[in-house]
């Protein structure tokens, strides 16, 4: 370590035992046994990537532990729905990263975004634990009473073993601090691959067949609060497509009894199909409250319009399933929970935005012409199926250093 990195961190970590402690440096979970990996997400929109990472590396080392972690103050309970366990950073003072560090062991580190925090990753380092910088942002996290100390935005990246960028002016900043160029090198930010269910193909070829060529639309994860805008935007578009079936399915279970009721006093003709109802030739909903029924419905509509998305409070849906089953997507405005996947598939022509019943019954038409959702679906399809080769480039350097660090370890 040079000698003004050592001065600047000393100096760091004396100022540093100044800031407020927080309840998320209790630890409560025992470090598991074996190899663990840790990673470190700095925003919410990444954690479903990070998840079908950790899913994807398990498949080829299941014995492999994870601790996920977001920034000191995050608000947990408003990120997304997670299948490994997720708990906050400690905030960034010598003894809580200290303690963070000695009760997790950590066998590697991998940092995905920015708000880099300078003590934990510098005592990382210190311990010999490897550390991979992916999805780099040109963002170090200091108090404003260290931000005069030279050297600390350098040595905090000058920790890191690699460091993969999404921008080249990300890649030009880091070496500018000078971060040896062989550490840094260009990658796209992980992407969701999503590995959708099978589905049983005598069933689609019978309910493909039973809807005759008709135009069908999927609503999904409906609210009560969106029932009436969904419907609303039926009738609107069976103004131009007579055949348009609608399958509705409710995001609530105990709303499709009521909801039937509801269709029927509006004279739409429905079928229930959770209860074996037949769709016929004047069927103009079908109802499903069933999450396990959307494989086929995704796969059977070429639009879908993901709900709990037109009204504030539910925050949207993953939009990855629908997307891998080769369905062009509508959505409302609000999906803060996967605001990140939600641009990137409309900056790939995957979706569209609407904001009211009016909108989705325009879009609905729009869409429906022929070829244009196709195309919608097979720009969604690039994009997700993109993910795929940077996901296993990065299990593939997550697998060398874990091996070069047992082997390390073994020969000690």
């Amino acid at each position: 370590m040079s000698k003004p990195r050592s001065l600047s961190l000393a100096a760091y970590r004396v100022l540093s035992w100044g800031m407020r402690n927080s309840a998320s440096q209790r630890i409560d979970q025992p470090r598991p046994d074996g190899e663990l990996l840790w990673i470190h997400i700095a925003t919410p929109g990444r954690l479903r990537a990070v998840s079908d990472f950790c899913r994807r590396l398990l498949q080829v080392r299941s014995e492999l532990s994870f601790v996920l972690t977001a920034p000191p103050d995050a608000e947990l309970d408003t990120w997304p729905h997670r299948d490994f366990p997720l708990i906050n950073l400690p905030q960034d003072q010598s003894g809580a990263v200290r303690g963070f560090l000695e009760h997790w062991r950590p066998s590697m580190g991998l940092w995905v975004g920015g708000d880099l925090l300078p003590n934990i990753l510098t005592r990382a380092e210190e311990q010999d634990i490897p550390l991979v910088l992916f999805d780099a942002q040109f963002s170090v996290t200091l108090p404003r009473s260290a931000r005069w100390l030279p050297d600390i935005t350098r040595a905090t990246f000058d920790c890191f073993h690699k460091i993969m960028t999404a921008s080249p002016e990300t890649a030009r900043q880091i070496r500018r601090l000078g971060i040896h160029s062989s550490k840094v090198h260009d990658s796209p930010p992980l992407r969701i691959s999503p590995n959708p269910r099978p589905w049983p193909e005598d069933e689609l070829i019978e309910t493909n067949h039973t809807l005759a060529g008709r135009p069908v639309w999927l609503a999904a994860w409906v609210q009560d609060k969106e029932f009436i805008s969904v419907l609303t935007a039926h009738r609107q578009a069976l103004r131009m497509l007579h055949r348009l079936v609608l399958v509705l399915h409710v995001a609530d279970e105990l709303e499709a009894g009521p909801l039937k009721r509801r269709l029927e006093s509006m004279d739409l003709r429905c079928a229930n199909w959770d209860d074996g109802g037949l769709i016929e030739d004047t069927t103009q909903v079908v109802l499903t409250a069933d999450p396990e029924n959307l494989g086929l419905w995704y796969r059977v509509s070429s639009v879908t319009f993901l709900a709990s998305s037109l009204e504030r409070g539910a925050g949207g849906r993953d939009p990855s399933e629908s997307i891998a089953l080769g369905s062009a997507i509508i959505h409302g405005p609000f999906v803060h929970r996967h605001d990140a996947l939600y641009s990137q598939i409309r900056q790939a022509g995957a979706a569209k935005e609407v904001k009211t019943a009016t909108e989705l019954g325009d879009a609905l038409v729009q869409l429906l012409a022929p070829d244009l959702a196709a195309d919608m679906a097979l720009a969604g399809w690039q994009m997700i199926s993109e993910g795929a080769p940077q996901a296993d480039a990065l299990i593939e350097m997550v697998q060398d250093i874990l091996d070069q660090r047992s082997a390390e370890h073994a020969g000690t």
